[in-house]
């Protein structure tokens, strides 16, 4: 079962989400903290005690806005130790689902917080504390998208291409397209690594769904499934070597 610190200034806010937490049947204690500071003492202890330890956290629910260290500076701190607790954001405003994603968050959680919705984060961390570590697999990296007040977590690698929407782009997937408050340049450099090449100033696209290379006229174009996008021709040369050397050419 789980050990939970909640975090939030509004006594409330707090005693309301310790409520929830504490009737859920995979959460061992819930403790309150009212501001960052008090949070820090305690996971201090807990990082002191060791994750199985008597003073051991498993996860902390942060809130973001608080006087002094936000609860966004809590999970940057957090971040710099070996073997932290599971991070969990609890929050009214939804524009800092990416300072989350950047963060290596489980889950963002916006307030007012339904119980349904809480329990889907407690089961969240409760599969990553409790996974089997020899056969659990790396957690994929995902986007998180709002739909209807939800936060979803989109897999990178379920992504076929990304179409630029000025500072916002839009994800399309097999299973429809999702928009995020991310520059298609921040998702370029971020996932240069995992096969994305820009081929326009418009998209950005997964390499390893290319089915098709097409050149008409001078005018170069990339099939992804059914859907068919234009290559620029500042970007045509280098997509042509890269599918090469792919292909072992």
């Amino acid at each position: 079962m789980l050990r939970v610190l909640a975090v939030d200034d509004e006594e409330p806010a707090l005693g309301e989400l310790l409520y929830l937490l504490r009737a859920d049947p995979r959460v061992r204690t819930a403790e309150g903290a009212g501001d960052a500071a008090a949070a820090l003492r305690r996971i201090g202890r807990a990082l002191d005690s060791g994750p199985d330890g008597d003073d051991g956290i498993d996860v902390v629910f942060l809130d973001i806005h608080m006087p002094g260290l936000t609860g966004l500076d809590v999970a940057r701190l957090l971040a710099g130790f070996a073997r932290p607790p599971l991070v969990v954001f609890v929050t009214a405003h939804e524009g800092f689902a990416l300072q989350a994603f950047d963060l290596q968050a489980v889950d963002y959680v916006l307030k007012p917080v339904r119980r349904e919705r809480l329990a889907e984060a407690v089961r969240r961390v409760h599969g990553l504390v409790h996974a089997a570590p020899a056969s659990a697999p790396p957690a994929p990296e995902q986007v998180p998208v709002e739909l209807g007040g939800v936060t979803r977590f989109v897999a990178v690698d379920d992504i076929a291409y990304v179409e630029a929407h000025g500072d916002y782009a839009r994800l399309h997937t097999d299973q429809g397209s999702h928009l995020v408050r991310i520059p298609l340049s921040t998702l370029e450099e971020r996932w240069a690594d995992r096969g994305f090449v820009r081929i326009h100033r418009s998209h950005l696209v997964a390499v390893g769904r290319i089915t098709e290379l097409r050149v008409d006229g001078g005018a170069t174009s990339v099939r992804l499934g059914a859907t068919d996008l234009a290559v620029s021709r500042r970007h045509a040369r280098h997509l042509r070597d890269l599918l090469t050397r792919r292909a072992g050419g």
